[in-house]
């Protein structure tokens, strides 16, 4: 098989890193995460939402296209937390919804955003991992961080709605849907074996599998 660059999509909680992270170490590819605790702007933007949001959504997306360029480039197959197609289809959306962004900003960000991705090689591979809201809320209380405090049913939800709509008009590449709310690789590492089998098994061009 050649080299291949496999994106994580999905809202927050639906374990995005623990699955890169596991299926980097299982298959040995290259892994690259979003970038939380080196963002100049991640605190800022949960202080004040409408006053840094267009900061935050530029700097992400130079952030992920870099990371994208750079995986897509290298000789080693790799898997990346969060794609670069999700701030503009779902958070920067999701941010006008609630006023967070205003038109003009969000304008320019598209504007921004369209000429980035155009140049971009495409994935081989989306793989979006699904859960139910409550799990999703129980899974970031869980973690405790405190930028995360302020996340309600409601914004979830509200994400959850935007991912579907994007994935209905998702076409750079094959996407592989995993249902992550009973999936936990400690105590049943016969679920990561599974995982890995549906991701090759699309990899190879078999019909979709939804586990």
């Amino acid at each position: 098989m050649t080299n291949r660059l496999v994106l994580v999509a999905g809202n927050i909680g639906t374990g995005k890193t623990s699955i890169t992270e596991r299926i980097g170490a299982k298959l040995g590819w290259q892994t690259s995460f979003e970038s939380v605790s080196d963002n100049p702007y991640l605190p800022d933007f949960y202080r004040d939402m409408g006053q840094w949001s267009f900061h935050l959504q530029v700097f992400f997306l130079g952030h992920r296209a870099e990371q994208h360029l750079a995986l897509a480039n290298s000789p080693q197959s790799a898997i990346a937390d969060r794609s670069i197609y999700e701030d503009a289809h779902i958070f920067a959306r999701v941010l006008r919804h609630m006023n967070n962004l205003s038109e003009r900003d969000f304008q320019a960000y598209r504007t921004l955003f369209d000429l980035v991705v155009q140049n971009l090689p495409r994935p081989d591979l989306l793989l979006y991992l699904q859960a139910p809201v409550p799990v999703l809320l129980q899974r970031i209380h869980k973690r405790g961080r405190q930028m995360e405090t302020g996340i309600t049913a409601d914004y979830l939800t509200l994400l959850d709605a935007f991912y579907q709509e994007w994935l209905g008009i998702f076409d750079l590449c094959p996407v592989l849907t995993i249902h992550s709310a009973d999936l936990n690789f400690v105590k049943n590492p016969h679920h990561l074996d599974i995982v890995v089998q549906r991701i090759q098994d699309k990899l190879s061009g078999k019909e979709e599998v939804i586990f």
